[in-house]
């Protein structure tokens, strides 16, 4: 089964969601939320996180998380996770009820694929204090794929996790499961990453991207979002229009895509500093924004 046939696998079954030049957009990936463990790559961005999302939340944005949300590799289960970060998946589960959460799955949390998994784990949770379980994303299913369609113009934004060009990541995923919990997991502690994961073997990575790239070029340069890499890309109109909206795991920071206004733009939420020294949560336009009908014309 080649990388071109599981894309385009995905791309046939994805959800469609549509919008118009009203609606807005928040695209993150690869969080990674662990178990606040050392091994726990997101602890250490999860307050910049989270400022984030509430100030989407505030703002009126969907939520589309483009897979490798929940780190289901190192964890033997998604408790351990929700307890952890509790607060973060309470104002996940508003958006969830105002219905502007858009879940994928990637590589790390392939088991939500499963849709009976889901609705055992993520449907609701025990609340010891109050000692009865509550509702948390009730009726919520988890996508391959997710296609925004614009209302007028019937332009397509594909979003997908992107390890579909990543052969091992996708087709043997237990095994890569298996390597990290035994192996690679108590390595981490000691900083040795996992040579498997294209977001630390730059050759890997050029692969995927490459791949992805050639089934863009298949299907007359169909705008596709991406993370699995961890690396932001943010390309100008009129190049192969592969978009990637990098990681939530990145040191000290996280970066994400804003669709709103009918414009595309690359961010950044970090913790900076004022004049006085003072520590505040702040947002970076890296790209953009661009006209969304510029890829379009591209396109055509």
């Amino acid at each position: 089964m080649s990388s071109n046939f599981r894309l385009s696998r995905a791309y046939k079954n994805a959800k469609t969601v549509a919008f118009d030049d009203s609606s807005k957009f928040i695209l993150f990936s690869d969080c990674h939320r662990g178990d606040n463990s050392f091994a726990d790559d997101f602890a250490n961005n999860r307050n910049i996180y989270f400022h984030a999302l509430k100030h989407y939340y505030n703002k009126g944005f969907d939520y589309c998380e483009l897979g490798d949300g929940d780190e289901l590799w190192e964890n033997t289960n998604f408790k351990s996770i929700f307890e952890a970060h509790k607060n973060v998946f309470k104002l996940l589960k508003q958006f969830h009820v105002e219905s502007r959460l858009h879940m994928l799955w990637g590589n790390h949390d392939m088991v939500y694929k499963d849709e009976n998994y889901v609705k055992k784990h993520l449907w609701s949770y025990f609340e010891p204090i109050e000692e009865c379980e509550k509702e948390l994303f009730q009726g919520i299913t988890y996508n391959e794929g997710v296609i925004l369609k614009h209302s007028h113009t019937q332009q397509e934004i594909f979003l997908t996790h992107g390890h579909q060009a990543d052969w091992w990541n996708y087709t043997f995923w237990r095994w890569g499961r298996f390597l990290v919990r035994v192996l690679w997991k108590p390595l981490q502690v000691w900083g040795i990453a996992d040579p498997t994961s294209p977001a630390k073997n730059y050759t890997e990575l050029r692969k995927v991207e490459r791949r992805l790239k050639k089934w863009i070029l298949q299907n007359n340069l169909l705008i596709t979002v991406v993370g699995h890499t961890h690396r932001p890309r943010f390309p100008e109109p009129g190049d192969i229009p592969l978009f990637n909206d990098g990681s939530c795991v990145h040191p000290r920071s996280i970066t994400g895509i804003e669709i709103e206004n009918g414009q595309i733009s690359l961010i950044k939420w970090h913790i900076a500093t004022n004049d006085d020294g003072v520590l505040k949560v702040d947002r970076v336009l890296l790209e953009g924004p661009q006209k969304l009908s510029d890829y379009l014309r591209a396109q055509n």
